[in-house]
């Protein structure tokens, strides 16, 4: 077993996509195939099972991870310390929900990269729900997470920035004519919103359940690109962060209904898991994040 195999694993247990892996580690693809499938031969195990095109480790794959992140952060630790002050490398894992990766994490990303050019970053756009189990399982190092704060004994929490959400029309459509509303007032409506499972869904079916306002028609997506796009052809009012729609409001595609939700308290959070050991490339790239934030929400 070489360290060469197990940086691999791990690569590919972070992008589950062995092309992507080779790309990560400049590699040809066949290379990484060769290295995993000795890896699991010495092993006696199979650590990704291959469905059609998509690659989710193993049972045996997830345990092994937890061992093999272990091993490989202590030797980051040991070159840490033998190079205190030479130029970061390595390779970062962050993971977030497609929203906080289109709209907040770009910047972060960008200022990381120009004062660590060396640091390979990979991300991976993961559903809001399922983000603390990437953490739990070694294949995220920092997710950011949009949900109501978060307590946890096993991870690190930084609530960072207040989300403000809204409901957004087109110009033409009869509630953008009027000054205030009452949650009454959207009976009948056709509501575009996130699938069932994340935080801001749940509060919004609800704040119209608690009122016993039932005649509402939703359509279901995965991104806020679709919604916004659906909205602005008349279909239906979109429920979104302000930050998904500031450019179709300023062009004047959607205007901003005058009502939210009451007592909707929603947050971009950093996590990282506790026991994880919090390497110069790690410090680095928190900090950065922490900047980042800063300066939103001071604007």
């Amino acid at each position: 077993m070489e360290l060469r195999q197990l940086n691999t694993f791990r690569t590919v247990a972070s992008t589950l996509n062995f092309t992507r892996a080779a790309e990560v580690l400049n590699y040809v693809p066949s290379n990484v195939t060769m290295q995993i499938k000795a890896l699991e031969d010495e092993l006696g195990v199979r650590l990704f099972d291959r469905l059609g095109k998509q690659l989710v480790l193993t049972t045996a794959g997830k345990r092994f991870l937890t061992h093999v992140q272990s091993v490989l952060d202590k030797l980051d630790e040991a070159r840490s310390d033998i190079h205190d002050n030479e130029t970061l490398s390595g390779t970062l894992t962050i993971s977030a929900n497609e929203v906080l990766c289109a709209y907040r994490l770009p910047v972060v990303f960008h200022l990381f990269r120009s004062r660590h050019p060396g640091v390979r970053l990979i991300f991976r756009s993961v559903p809001n729900q399922q983000l603390k189990e990437t953490l739990f399982e070694g294949t995220a190092d920092v997710v950011f997470m949009l949900d109501e704060p978060i307590r946890s004994t096993g991870l690190a929490v930084e609530p960072m920035l207040e989300e403000t959400f809204r409901f957004y029309a087109t110009p033409d459509h009869p509630l953008a004519k009027r000054t205030a509303l009452q949650l009454e007032d959207f009976h009948g409506e056709v509501f575009l919103t996130n699938e069932k499972g994340c935080t801001y869904r749940t509060m919004f079916d609800r704040a119209f359940e608690q009122k016993g306002i039932d005649s509402i028609t939703y359509l279901e997506f995965q991104n806020a690109e679709a919604i916004k796009q659906c909205a602005i052809a008349g279909i239906g009012i979109a429920f979104l962060p302000e930050i998904t729609a500031e450019a179709e409001v300023q062009r004047g595609d959607l205007v901003a209904l005058p009502w939210q939700i009451p007592d909707l308290h929603v947050y971009t959070q950093m996590l990282w898991h506790k026991d994880k050991w919090l390497s110069p490339i790690l410090l680095s790239f928190i900090e950065a994040a922490r900047e980042v934030m800063a300066v939103e929400e001071e604007n």
